[in-house]
């Protein structure tokens, strides 16, 4: 997929949809880095501090342009999806990770998506990267707990 899309021509080549409230005519940002999406980060295999590693039941998919549902959130029931150009991005899941946070790893030669109908789309530039949930510290303060979305 072309690294320079607009909401709109994202949601038009996936038949995906994303909720009113967004500016479907911003383009959507690519980076190589870091990058949050509601209750998922996307980090850089190269920068993840703890071992992610495939196990006995991990899964290849190569990613469509309809997509890949990576996690649907608990609140709302809103779908994180991966897109890309078919032939250009795989997803392996589920992998082991010593946090117990990875949803999986991608693996992307050309721009991929991460889509979602609340809160848009972002841009992972090629590369590797690990998919996790992300966590915040709960209302007693002392121990964390995943993001609801």
């Amino acid at each position: 997929m072309q690294s320079e899309l607009t909401l709109s021509e994202l949601t038009n080549l996936t038949g995906l949809d994303v909720l009113e409230h967004l500016d479907r005519e911003v383009t959507i940002p690519v980076s190589g880095g870091m990058q949050a999406q509601g209750d998922l980060i996307v980090i850089p295999l190269e920068i993840v501090p703890n071992p992610v590693g495939l196990s006995p039941w991990t899964r290849t998919v190569t990613v469509p342009s309809s997509g890949v549902e990576l996690l649907r959130s608990t609140v709302g029931g809103n779908p994180h999806s991966l897109v890309a150009d078919e032939g250009t991005c795989t997803w392996r899941a589920p992998v082991w990770d010593a946090m117990g946070l990875a949803l999986g790893v991608v693996e992307n030669t050309a721009t991929a998506y991460l889509l979602h109908p609340e809160h848009g789309a972002m841009g992972l530039a090629p590369g590797f990267y690990v998919i996790r949930r992300q966590r915040e510290l709960g209302v007693d303060k002392h121990r964390s707990v995943l993001v609801a979305d």
